[in-house]
């Protein structure tokens, strides 16, 4: 069927949001003269593919909407069902699968509603789960299936990215004013998880390594990881290590790690801007599985699984946590290494 008003919801997190862009990126192939919108939070939007993959963005601020009172709330539902029926979408896709997406599509006032195979929290009974032969792999090709449901010809793994020239001018701005004069490695420290967290005691010790190379080392990533950024400096005591943790866009971020040599962090969305810019990385996994949402597409992809035994174990708290200690700063230095030479 040839559609020409389709709304793709994928609100949350930046990651998701990340693995979603090579699904978007086959949906326009799929459908070059339709409208293509992307219902997503605020906060996560800056990756959100420019024109000609997605015309046009919409949000639903999660945030904002917390905060409000129970009238207001209503008043804000009515306000986003009505700038929804007036799209006419004649195809809602689903990529989020959980509750809050399964509303949105809800309200869409479309009935053509698909999602992919992993539908949870009733939005299932809103939208048909979409499966395919890849269900049982990586999340990407878990999104991808769906394009192949409509009809597309996935011939490869491909990460619709924009430009990021501005950013770069930007970021190479701040890199100057704060000292750095040459070649450095990003280091992300956060994660949504804590027991996804690297320690940071291994991280200044691992930027020591680094650093008697003669490298610089940029800690980064968003406000939430100011005070991880700031302990990092502190416990290396170096002038090599920057600390610009909450000092950059999103699309800056990214332009940061683009320009790097080597990038370097746990389980957290940035790290998936490293895969889609192809650069070297190295990933620590530890309660998380990497073969369902670690790094994907490039084969600059180091992951270091934990040698603990309860590794994957997909818990979020933990009374006995040394999974991501076991990952020692000295195996990483190694593996670091062998980057730099290839």
């Amino acid at each position: 069927m040839d559609y020409k008003n389709i709304l793709l919801i994928k609100m949350s997190s930046l990651g998701d949001v990340l693995h979603t862009l090579p699904f978007a990126g086959e949906l326009r192939k799929l459908y070059p003269n339709a409208k293509i919108s992307w219902l997503v939070h605020p906060q996560f939007a800056g990756f959100v593919p420019d024109p000609p993959v997605i015309d046009e963005v919409l949000y639903f601020d999660k945030v904002k909407f917390n905060k409000m009172s129970l009238g207001d709330k209503i008043k804000y539902f009515k306000e986003m069902r009505d700038l929804l029926h007036s799209k006419h979408f004649d195809l809602v896709i689903d990529m989020q699968g959980l509750f809050k997406s399964a509303v949105m599509a809800a309200i869409s006032g479309c009935s053509n509603r698909i999602g992919y195979c992993e539908m949870r929290e009733g939005s299932g009974l809103v939208s048909k789960a979409i499966g395919g032969s890849h269900s049982k792999d990586h999340v990407i090709e878990r999104y991808l299936d769906v394009a192949r449901h409509l009809g597309a010809k996935v011939e490869e793994v491909e990460f619709p990215m924009p430009d990021l020239t501005k950013e770069s001018k930007v970021v190479a701005e701040k890199l100057a004013a704060k000292g750095v004069k040459g070649d450095y490695v990003v280091f992300v420290p956060g994660a949504r998880w804590k027991t996804k967290e690297w320690p940071v005691e291994h991280y200044a010790e691992l930027a020591k390594k680094i650093a008697s190379d003669g490298m610089y080392i940029v800690l980064a990533g968003g406000p939430d990881d100011a005070l991880k950024g700031a302990k990092i400096k502190e416990l290396s005591g170096l002038e090599q290590v920057v600390d610009m943790t909450g000092q950059t866009s999103l699309r800056e971020l990214a332009a940061l790690i683009k320009d790097c040599k080597v990038y370097i962090s746990a389980d957290t969305g940035p790290l998936h801007f490293a895969a889609a810019l192809k650069k070297p990385l190295v990933a620590m996994y530890g309660p998380t599985k990497a073969d369902r949402t670690g790094p994907y597409g490039s084969d600059n992809s180091t992951v270091m699984i934990t040698p603990a035994k309860c590794a994957g174990c997909l818990k979020k708290a933990c009374n006995d946590w040394h999974c991501m200690h076991d990952i020692t700063p000295e195996m990483v230095y190694e593996v670091y290494k062998e980057k730099l030479v290839k």
